[in-house]
């Protein structure tokens, strides 16, 4: 088991890193999930950590591990938790590449979700079914310090200019309406996730400036 490491979460490095994304991604097009993204964002732990920012109750950003496996069975690329309210985000990263949401095939006019998006969701799917069959165990409660937790999953591939207009429709009505035993799934392309946590780290930082 890869076991969390803790972090004190630091806004001025998580906006320094979130700089680098933007590099990252005007830099190319294409980005490789096992040459360019995993390895962008493991040597990056600010940076990963404020994925959560997907969870409406995740505020301290203080637990992350990298190919966290789920009980044995399942694992996902990154897990990032708030050991306060034991709450946490599950993300799986897959390539970022003309198909990687949507494929065209001969003779249809409307393209298919791709084998990637597929298994990227899937994967969070079973990782759900066992943090579910365990929940309320012995080790469940000595990995998460308690029976329960709340969670989201997200999933991050592909990029923006590669989604026609009614792709882009489709991508969100599935983003909204993925719930799986009540617990939420996020599918975001990495333009969307950067355009996303500019938003939220400068929200982060003005409540900062306004905390008594």
């Amino acid at each position: 088991m890869k076991n969390f490491s803790r972090v004190e979460f630091d806004v001025s490095v998580c906006r320094s890193q979130l700089s680098e994304m933007q590099q990252l991604l005007q830099s190319r097009r294409g980005l490789s999930e096992r040459d360019d993204i995993i390895p962008f964002f493991r040597e990056r732990q600010h940076l990963s950590a404020f994925l959560a920012s997907y969870h409406p109750d995740i505020s301290r950003y203080d637990r992350v591990a990298f190919e966290y496996d789920i009980f044995g069975d399942f694992a996902c690329d990154l897990a990032i938790g708030d050991s306060v309210n034991r709450s946490y985000c599950f993300v799986e990263f897959e390539e970022a590449a003309t198909n990687s949401i949507f494929i065209t095939k001969p003779g249809r006019s409307t393209p298919e979700w791709s084998s990637r998006f597929e298994r990227g969701l899937s994967q969070i799917i079973d990782g759900f079914w066992k943090l579910n069959d365990l929940e309320r165990t012995d080790d469940f409660e000595n990995r998460f310090n308690g029976r329960t937790i709340d969670y989201i999953g997200l999933l991050v591939v592909g990029r923006d200019e590669n989604l026609e207009l009614r792709e882009r429709k489709r991508l969100e009505w599935r983003r909204q309406n993925t719930i799986v035993n009540s617990k939420h799934s996020y599918f975001v392309t990495y333009d969307k996730l950067y355009n996303d946590l500019s938003y939220r780290l400068a929200r982060y930082q003005f409540s900062e400036r306004i905390d008594p």
